[in-house]
């Protein structure tokens, strides 16, 4: 049965931000794809090599375009991560390396599948055209943006202001952008809030080489865990969408109290009625931490399914409401690589240890973790990153609030 108009009727206002030739689009989505099929856009950078769910807040409203029939493309900004996207940014961002990105976009497209129909959408790399520009193209191109235009945005102006440096190649983020608009002749374009400057580059630089100007369409931006910036991975504030269920759920239910009904509204597909309600009750003294596990509960069945979702919260449960200690599906058995005697020897780094058993990538971030106070064996808290210790089979070494593992020196 094909799905109509009518089955979305907050299509153009849950979690919507702002939408630039609003009558245009409504009076596209009245006629049906069958008279004209919306070319749609959206494009990510991989700076990390994971999606998260605040890319869903977008991603979802996506899916109910692909249900009403129109052409959604996936854009991986391959070639556009090699600057790095300025929006939001109060310093420049590092270049990654050709090496780097392409390992990032390994997983994505197993990511976007979760929350879009992948087989239905156009997937594109914007290396395919702006790998192409010579250098003369690219000044053609940049003749079409004024450098007043490009410092007027926000976050430039509050850099100028503080004396942060702005690098030459930032300044080319937003023409390169509006040219993958050009090259895709899209219709409409998706981004988050934050993202307004640069989608109305695109509309600007399609009018001046004589194409129709893309409708924009912004969402919400979703505030991280910090419960203070807009969710992020280069803050690390994020939850991923591969992120394993229990992971997942208890990072939401870390989630400060009053960001638990715009998740319910920007991450699922709850009622909004049913969540007004919970506002009230909410308002009225309910336990927000009630509130906070359905959430958990339902996100982590969106992306994991029924089952997964019911032991996840089990599993959080018993560990950190009822205080039971870790189950043994939480725990991960790690055979150390060395001999029995030199972890017993009583003088084995600490940070060694983390960075053995994978709970750490380098001694920096080891040394972090142990300094928060994250870090414990057999319940011993140990906080100073100089420590040595003596180990045995069968310790339990805990990292963060989910982390265990069980040591084996055999």
């Amino acid at each position: 049965m094909k799905t109509t108009l009518v089955e979305f009727p907050d299509l153009l206002t849950r979690g919507t931000d702002t939408i630039i030739d609003q009558a245009r689009l409504e009076a596209a989505l009245a006629a049906g794809s069958s008279t004209k099929k919306l070319r749609i856009k959206f494009g990510v950078d991989p700076t990390r090599p994971d999606l998260h769910i605040g890319h869903a807040v977008v991603l979802g409203k996506l899916r109910q375009f692909q249900e009403l029939g129109h052409t959604v493309i996936f854009l991986i900004g391959d070639y556009t991560t090699k600057i790095g996207d300025p929006s939001g940014r109060n310093q420049t961002r590092p270049m990654l390396s050709d090496a780097g990105i392409a390992a990032n976009v390994k997983t994505y497209l197993d990511q976007v599948g979760k929350m879009i129909d992948v087989k239905k959408a156009e997937i594109r790399y914007n290396s395919e055209w702006l790998g192409k520009l010579d250098f003369g193209q690219l000044i053609n191109l940049a003749s079409n943006i004024s450098v007043a235009q490009t410092i007027e945005r926000e976050d430039f102006k509050q850099r100028l202001q503080s004396g942060a440096e702005i690098a030459l190649h930032e300044l080319l983020y937003p023409l390169m952008q509006a040219y993958d608009s050009v090259a895709l002749e899209a219709d409409v374009e998706f981004g988050g809030s934050d993202q307004l400057f640069n989608l109305m580059a695109g509309r600007a630089l399609q009018k001046k080489l004589g194409q129709t100007p893309q409708i924009v369409f912004t969402c919400q931006l979703l505030v991280g865990l910090d419960g203070a910036k807009k969710m992020s991975k280069s803050l690390d504030n994020y939850v991923g969408v591969t992120d394993a269920p229990l992971d997942m759920y208890g990072k939401i239910m870390s989630v400060p109290d009053p960001l638990i009904a715009p998740y319910y509204r920007l991450c699922t597909g709850v009622p909004l009625a049913t969540i007004d309600e919970l506002v009230k009750t909410l308002a009225a003294g309910a336990n927000p931490r009630d509130a906070k596990a359905s959430l958990a509960r339902e996100i982590v069945r969106m992306y994991h399914g029924e089952s997964d979702a019911i032991k996840a919260e089990e599993e959080w449960s018993a560990t950190f409401r009822d205080r039971t200690g870790p189950t043994a599906n939480m725990i991960e058995p790690v055979k150390l690589a060395q001999t029995t005697a030199a972890y017993q020897a009583l003088d084995y780094p600490l940070v060694d240890i983390l960075i053995e058993v994978g709970a750490a990538t380098s001694k920096n971030e080891a040394r972090r973790l142990i300094e928060q106070g994250g870090v414990s064996l057999d319940d011993v808290v140990l906080n100073q990153p100089d420590t040595k210790l003596a180990l045995k089979s069968g310790a339990i070494l805990k990292v963060g609030k989910r982390r265990f593992y069980q040591l084996d020196l055999s």
